[in-house]
C-alpha cells in the first residue's frame, strides 16, 4: 500500500520520503524495507536469493545500509572455523526518530529560508 503524504502543491509518497530522508537509491530502499518486514538476521545470499537480485548488488546496497546506521552487522563464527556476517535492520522506532530529527531539520531549514524573504 502507497500512502501520500500531501506538502502544498506536491504529494510526497513514504518511500520518496524514506529514500530522501537517507539518501537511498531504490535497492537500497527495498533492501531497507526487505529486512524491516521479515527483522531476522540474515546473510547478504538470503537476501539476494529472497530478493532474486544478485549478490553483489545486495552486497552493496548493505554496506550503505550499514554505513547510514539503518542495518546492523554481526559477525557469527562458525564451528569449523571461519564466519558468516548476518544483518538486521536497526529497531523500527530508532529509524522512525532519524526521519523525525532529518525532516525537522529540514523543516527548520525551511522556516529560516521564509523568514529571510
Amino acid at each position: 500500500m502507497i500512502r501520500i503524504i500531501t506538502f502544498s502543491c506536491k504529494k510526497i509518497t513514504e518511500e520518496e520520503l524514506i529514500r530522501c530522508s537517507f539518501d537511498l537509491n531504490k535497492t537500497e530502499y527495498n533492501v531497507l524495507i526487505f529486512l524491516l518486514r521479515n527483522d531476522k538476521m540474515l546473510t547478504v545470499s538470503e537476501i539476494s536469493k529472497a530478493m532474486r537480485l544478485e549478490r553483489t548488488t545486495v552486497q552493496k546496497a548493505i554496506k550503505n545500509l550499514v554505513d547510514k546506521r539503518l542495518a546492523k552487522r554481526i559477525q557469527k563464527n562458525l564451528l569449523r572455523g571461519g564466519y558468516v556476517f548476518l544483518y538486521k535492520p536497526y529497531n523500527k522506532n530508532e529509524i522512525k526518530n532519524k526521519m523525525k530529527e532529518i525532516t525537522y531539520k529540514w523543516y527548520k531549514s525551511v522556516e529560516e529560508h521564509i523568514d529571510k524573504l
